[in-house]
């Protein structure tokens, strides 16, 4: 109902809308007529104001910053402890490997009945490591290198051999298990 009322409404008004433009200098004639007949001064015309383009102009120059700090990154701390000790990193890169393997023999080897030796293996492993980042900040704040390169080599040496020893113990494990079952007829 209100829709058709409306459209009835513009039928009755059609052609009789104003739809010309005033003529050019209007505005000027307005103001004109207003300031002299009530004494009021003209609005003076806006100056360009020169804070906004230099607010813009520094807003790019802190984004550009924080940009280029945040994706120009420091050397990391293997970078680090490799300008210290080039010997290290090399290292470090064979018994990080040598433990990345045996981690993954460990995980394949593990079943339920080896499940509790694997989880307690993998939280000691992780302690390890967090030692070892320790002591990777330790010889970048400039401890004594000689006696902190030595505990990080002892520190991976420890990791292997307890991996080691694990597998072991899951490989007894096994063996048991497999003579168990032979023992056992249906």
């Amino acid at each position: 109902m209100e829709k058709e009322k409306l459209e009835q409404l513009f039928d009755d008004l059609q052609g009789s809308f104003d739809i010309a433009s005033p003529e050019e200098g209007h505005q000027d004639r307005f103001l004109a007529k207003l300031n002299s007949s009530k004494g009021v001064v003209a609005l003076p015309k806006r100056k360009k104001s020169w804070w906004k383009p230099v607010s813009i102009a520094a807003s790019a120059a802190i984004l550009l910053a924080l940009g280029i700090g945040l994706f120009t990154k420091g050397l990391s701390v293997a970078e680090q402890v490799a300008e210290i000790s080039p010997e290290v990193s090399q290292s470090q890169f064979y018994f990080a490997n040598l433990v990345a393997e045996q981690v993954r023999t460990l995980e394949n080897e593990s079943t339920p009945e080896t499940k509790q030796i694997v989880d307690d293996t993998m939280k000691q492993l992780k302690r390890l490591e967090a030692d070892y980042t320790q002591l990777e900040q330790n010889l970048l704040e400039g401890g004594n290198s000689k006696l902190l390169l030595s505990a990080m080599i002892t520190n991976f040496q420890t990791r292997i051999d307890l991996l080691q020893d694990v597998l072991n113990r899951i490989e007894t494990i096994k063996n048991l298990k497999n003579y168990d079952d032979e023992n056992y007829t249906l």
